[in-house]
């Protein structure tokens, strides 16, 4: 009887035993091994440094210390002071950038330079095309949209050396903040394949790009059809900026009023005969800098095509056409103090003379979402107004 008692109570107490011991080594195990929760915070915090160091060296890449450039004066082209009258037409009234109107000055021997911020890299689609457009986007040669409109007026019969035109400014709504909506001037040489050289300049509105919505002046090139060369503005090696006046990137004030006054700005582009640069010059002669020569194949010689016009990027959200504008965001057909147009379009011929723009061409790649309608006279010159609201009952 004793031994079965003694037995009796042994098997409690090893059971017992064995129950201590399990728990405590289960408790070890779980905390040993970090929860789900936890592991998947420092996953996300390791990919999150990452990101940050990636974006560090990025600004210090874009952000370059100051430096001075000196380079001999270009040649204008000739006849390039010649005015047009406008007519009393309320169009050309004096365009600054906003930093101007804040009172701020850059020294003598310093240029202007919008710098690259930790925000402005944050908002980006991607780090790697950082700056640059979507590969094979840009400029209107057929009748595909591949997700971006044209509106344009262009030239194709001659050889170009560079190009002249007066585009009011505004300030499109942007449907969706991956989009834009630009005016710009292309010049444009090589065939529409890998090999297509670009130089471009105008207004830009682009929240993912400046993060907010103000019309901009901006630049572009590229070498390859926007594949890996080029970029906006300072965003790469390229463009060489001389003039502390006028900030590439910086908001444009004041702008167009619908109704209202009207505010435009003059672009010229221009190769340079004697050095072979192609210089870039806005209002009444204020050179702000240069393409060197050595950045291009066939625009080392000349171009082969001008264009002038507006484009928008169309992402087709919530799967209808953007309502992205284009210039005024109202049709050609209301004309002018209400559409968005350009003026006075000119092209340097082989004899570096400015000279009209002949034979132009107007095209649109959807002319329900955004239009285009030109005309001449002794006033403007060659003109066309242009643009659009995107989606409407004849856009869906």
């Amino acid at each position: 009887m004793a031994s079965a008692r003694s037995s009796f109570y042994f098997v409690p107490l090893l059971l017992l035993l064995m129950f201590v011991v399990s728990s405590t080594s289960a408790t070890a195990a779980l905390d040993s091994m970090p929860s789900s929760r936890n592991a998947t915070a420092r996953l996300r915090s390791r990919k999150e440094l990452l990101k940050y160091k990636r974006i560090r060296a990025m600004l210090k890449k874009l952000n370059k210390p100051s430096v001075k450039t000196i380079q001999d004066p270009p040649e204008r082209p000739k006849d390039y002071n010649i005015s047009v009258n406008d007519g009393g037409s309320r169009a050309g009234d004096v365009v600054m950038q906003a930093w101007h109107a804040a009172g701020e000055v850059c020294p003598e021997g310093t240029v202007a330079i919008r710098r690259t911020t930790e925000k402005d890299l944050l908002r980006a689609s991607s780090l790697r095309r950082y700056g640059r457009r979507p590969a094979r986007w840009g400029v209107r040669h057929d009748s595909t949209s591949d997700g971006h409109e044209h509106a344009v007026g262009y030239v194709n019969s001659d050889k170009y050396y560079g190009a002249k035109a007066s585009v009011n400014v505004w300030s499109p709504r942007i449907g969706d903040p991956s989009e834009f909506s630009l005016s710009q001037i292309w010049v444009i040489s090589g065939s529409f394949g890998n090999d297509l050289n670009t130089i471009e300049a105008g207004w830009q509105v682009s929240p993912e790009l400046y993060g907010d919505s103000n019309p901009r002046f901006f630049t572009y090139w590229t070498t390859d059809a926007y594949q890996e060369t080029g970029c906006y503005n300072h965003n790469c090696r390229g463009f060489v900026q001389t003039t502390n006046k006028i900030a590439i990137g910086a908001a444009i004030t004041p702008k167009s009023v619908y109704n209202g006054r009207q505010f435009d700005i003059t672009l010229m582009i221009w190769k340079d005969p004697k050095h072979g640069h192609w210089w870039l010059e806005m209002g009444s002669g204020l050179v702000i800098g240069y393409w060197p020569s050595y950045l291009f194949t066939h625009l080392a010689r000349h171009a082969n095509m001008v264009q002038f016009g507006g484009e928008v990027v169309n992402t087709r959200p919530s799967g209808s056409h953007t309502a992205t504008q284009m210039g005024s965001g109202h049709f050609p057909t209301e004309g002018f103090d209400r559409a968005a147009y350009f003026r006075n379009l000119q092209v340097v011929d082989w004899d570096n003379n400015l000279i009209p723009a002949a034979n132009l061409k107007l095209l649109a790649d959807h002319p329900g979402c955004y239009g285009i309608k030109g005309g001449s006279n002794a006033y403007w010159g060659s003109y066309f107004y242009y643009g659009g609201p995107g989606r409407n009952v004849k856009c869906p």
